[in-house]
């Protein structure tokens, strides 16, 4: 199976080339399924079609999905939202304040990819295109299931342990009701869930796309997505840089914004070298249907197969050197100065400004200690030599 999700800054058309996509897969003979997780939904109005929350037949070998997260919330949460309400009602909070509490907030987006993974797993399609949350979103959402994993396997079997000793006593002194084992075991389900989510975008058969517009904030964002991404192990195979204005035959403002446009789309394919850049010239009509989109598709992959994947760079690389091994991680268009980097026994820390990731090392390396780390083209370069006479890698930074 081939999954590809399209992202991107809020109004550069992700869904409508993420629909064009879709439409240039079936239009292959490939059981296509392009499924919407961003809360705008536009995919329906892109493909000019009725919204749907089920899988819904538009054209011959597509279907169109619009994530219902309500359902998907009940189905996930109900166990714990049951916890919270209890709780909040002992507390003496309004029955209606209480379950607008209880809806954690960017949950809908949370339980869309939960609904990605399921297609994903259904065995039902050949190809799933995803239009993804606007970038900010996406890379929350993409970086949680890891984040949401550290937490399952340090902080909550202490929590179960603790709530189980306590129980008896806290429910008689305080008067608020303990947490049942069906909610630790919801929250474990949960986390399962998300953590086959990241399994399957991770996977050899995923890839993100970016898709961004000639304009230097936009393109700022787009880089930024770029190394987030690679940080948390997706693999980004293609830009798509939509609206650029055409050459010849402008007037003296056109003109201006071909030669502004020109400068980005130079610093795009600087920045997104070793990605496959596209382009997608700026049409005299919004591209709305089945017809146009294909229309749409066949512009921007001009020939090759809209479903090739790029080569994967996001794994671990080891190599030695003398007197050292060098750990090598992706990490494309970086600034060392943004980079911080910790060891905490046998795992490294690599933050990246506000994200952060935990990287576990090989077993060859987990006894050496870190000598010292450089970001070097494209990569976050970690040097490990055996540990000094009386020290332990953990002691190490």
């Amino acid at each position: 199976m081939r999954i590809l999700l399209f992202t991107g800054k809020g109004g550069v058309g992700k869904s409508t080339l993420a629909a064009a996509s879709a439409c240039a897969s079936a239009a292959a003979g490939h059981r296509t399924l392009v499924l919407s997780t961003d809360a705008a939904h536009s995919l329906a109005d892109a493909l000019d079609v009725a919204p749907s929350a089920e899988p819904s037949q538009v054209a011959e070998n597509l279907w169109l999905q619009h994530v219902d997260a309500q359902e998907r919330f009940e189905r996930s949460w109900r166990d714990i939202q049951g916890y919270l309400l209890s709780v909040l009602d002992v507390a003496g909070v309004d029955p209606v304040a209480a379950e607008e509490l209880t809806v954690i907030p960017g949950a809908e987006e949370v339980l869309a990819l939960l609904e990605v993974r399921a297609q994903a797993r259904s065995g039902e399609w050949d190809v799933l295109v995803v239009d993804c949350a606007p970038t900010a979103e996406t890379l929350r959402l993409l970086a949680l299931p890891e984040a949401l994993g550290w937490y399952m396997s340090r902080v909550l079997p202490v929590e179960r342990r603790v709530v189980k000793a306590l129980k008896p006593v806290l429910t008689r002194a305080a008067g608020v009701p303990m947490p049942e084992d069906s909610v630790f075991d919801a929250i474990e389900r949960l986390h399962a869930e998300l953590d086959d989510v990241r399994t399957v975008l991770t996977g050899p058969e995923t890839s993100v796309r970016l898709v961004l517009t000639p304009e230097s904030v936009v393109l700022a964002e787009a880089r930024r997505a770029y190394t987030f991404l690679t940080l948390f192990g997706y693999t980004v195979d293609a830009a798509v840089v939509n609206r650029v204005f055409p050459d010849g035959g402008a007037d003296a403002w056109r003109a201006s914004w071909v030669e502004s446009q020109r400068r980005v789309l130079a610093d795009a394919a600087d920045s997104f070298a070793g990605l496959d850049l596209r382009t997608s010239v700026y049409r005299d009509s919004e591209p709305v249907g089945r017809e146009q989109l294909l229309d749409l598709a066949r512009a921007v992959y001009d020939g090759s197969d809209p479903l090739a994947a790029g080569d994967d760079r996001t794994g671990l690389r080891v190599r030695s050197v003398p007197g050292a091994r060098i750990l090598s991680f992706p990490l494309p268009l970086a600034v060392q100065d943004d980079v911080r980097l910790a060891r905490k026994g046998d795992e490294l820390v690599v933050s990246v400004a506000s994200y952060r990731r935990l990287l576990t090392l090989p077993s060859g390396l987990a006894r050496h200690r870190v000598a010292g780390a450089r970001v070097h083209d494209g990569e976050l370069q970690v040097r490990f030599t055996e540990p000094d006479a009386g020290t332990t890698p953990q002691e190490s930074t």
